[in-house]
């Protein structure tokens, strides 16, 4: 609206100037012309994003919910921008979070609730590429099929931006599926440091096992390598068009390998081992975002990007005051709510945090909005474009619940509605938790709520039955 107040401003100062002439006859009069057709007619430039994707970020793993850690770049952040307090992972793991992302679909639509495992036992060969098209996991009381890669049926969100006439670059850790199904395939014009592995060998080099991807790398840090090649797209990137940078990290994954220097750091703190090594990798990641955040500045573009920061889910490590993780009780807060924050420079209010309760799947109407396209063009979407909300930190009402869903042990599904969430496993099991007042999920409300637990299930069987799911309930 500034912009368009100006360019109307100028344009009528620029009429009444011509109106005093005789255009026919004066040259300047007519270059006023000209200049204000300019004016008028220009195009709004769009945005470019900058996507910053951690893996196994934990809620809770930055300085200003635990001081064991740095985040130093994380906080500053979260102080130009808003800072989302309740944001969700649908299917918090490796494969499905990201599959989300791309797609704006649940992971229970597309068939991926599980991590794409590179096992023999699963079908892989030691290159990480196979021909079967679903696993299933031993200890899966439903025995659901989850699918080894991302099928290029999928619209993706680099797809959807390449419409809009955004160039996509694509840096780091993918892990929906191998060649033929890489992003590059998918929509994507460049990819770096992108293997069909979730996880490096060594966060030292040599990286990565059975790949040619860095196999010239002789020595330095994973974080950083991938940090230089983001930081040069940036430096280098000289197209008439804006770009989106998905910069997807693989740290904090195992291996628990922090850089030296900072483990050392973290250790001279009284941390223990494997708490200095945590640290250290969340440092690492830290470091990386200030580098690249002043890559932005220095080519003068930070004031027209937006800068947009998530995890996959929750820490391997103590997610406290949140119970759960990465690998137990996943479906709780620890393990599925995760950091979440928006900084869009002259729209966003700075250092504002936000409530409201959000999930990835809205990522991707909230980038066709943002690019200028039109999100009812896509099917299938299970988010809503948080455009409005990130504008005006309102809160977001949402009129349908946000649903958790895996595929490897008892606990299964969650139901989030308001300020209630519905744990739901396969032997039957039901739990309830009001997490406005009991974040830590210590107390069971189930027995003394029946009526929110039957409302809750009912939505929970209709919702299996959309993403085609019943099958394999443990509530129907």
């Amino acid at each position: 609206m500034i912009k368009l107040a100006t360019s109307l401003s100028v344009t009528l100062s620029l009429i009444a100037t011509i109106g005093c002439a005789d255009v026919s006859k004066n040259k300047t009069a007519s270059t006023l012309v000209n200049t204000a057709e300019k004016i008028v007619n220009e195009p709004t430039k769009k945005p470019n994003i900058v996507l910053f994707f951690v893996d196994d970020m934990g809620w809770a793993s930055r300085t200003s919910k635990n001081s064991h850690y740095e985040t130093p770049n994380i906080e500053k952040l979260a102080g130009d921008g808003v800072d989302f307090n309740s944001m969700y992972i649908p299917t918090p793991t490796c494969s499905p979070s990201r599959a989300t992302l791309v797609t704006g679909q649940h992971p229970a639509r597309i068939k991926m609730v599980r991590h794409i495992p590179h096992k023999p036992q699963y079908g892989f060969d030691e290159y990480g590429r196979t021909e079967q098209r679903f696993h299933y996991w031993e200890k899966d009381p439903a025995k659901v099929p989850s699918v080894n890669w991302l099928d290029t049926e999928y619209t993706t969100y680099a797809e959807a931006l390449k419409e809009q006439g955004y160039y996509n670059m694509f840096v780091g850790k993918w892990h929906l599926g191998h060649e033929g199904y890489l992003p590059t395939d998918q929509g994507f014009d460049q990819q770096r440091g992108t293997t069909n592995w979730g996880h490096p060998k060594s966060y030292y080099a040599p990286f990565f096992k059975n790949s040619d991807v860095y196999k010239d790398v002789k020595e330095g840090y994973l974080t950083d390598k991938l940090t230089d090649d983001a930081v040069e797209f940036i430096e280098e990137f000289d197209q008439d068009k804006p770009f989106m940078l998905s910069m997807w990290y693989y740290g904090i994954h195992s291996p628990l390998q922090g850089r030296k220097d900072l483990y050392e750091h973290y250790k001279q703190k009284g941390l223990s081992d494997k708490e200095a090594h945590h640290a250290a990798l969340v440092g690492g990641v830290d470091e990386s975002i200030g580098r690249i955040r002043q890559a932005l500045s220095d080519k003068n573009i930070d004031k027209n990007t937006i800068v947009i920061f998530l995890s996959d889910q929750g820490g391997l490590l103590d997610n406290a005051p949140l119970q759960g993780g990465k690998k137990i009780d996943t479906l709780f807060e620890g393990g599925a709510r995760v950091p979440f924050i928006v900084s869009w420079p002259g729209v966003t209010q700075a250092g504002k945090t936000n409530d409201s309760v959000v999930q990835s799947t809205d990522l991707f109407p909230t980038l066709i909005e943002i690019s200028g396209g039109n999100v009812e063009k896509y099917q299938n979407l299970d988010g809503i474009s948080l455009v409005e909300t990130i504008k005006n930190n309102s809160k977001l009402t949402r009129t349908e619940p946000i649903y958790g869903y895996r595929a490897y042990e008892d606990l299964y599904a969650s139901v989030r509605e308001g300020d209630w969430k519905l744990l739901a496993y396969r032997s039957g099991k039901l739990k309830l938790f009001n997490i406005e007042n009991d974040m830590s999920e210590k107390v069971d409300l189930a027995t003394e709520n029946p009526i929110i637990v039957t409302k809750l299930k009912a939505k929970l069987v209709n919702w299996e039955k959309e993403m085609e799911v019943e099958q394999y309930s443990g509530v129907q």
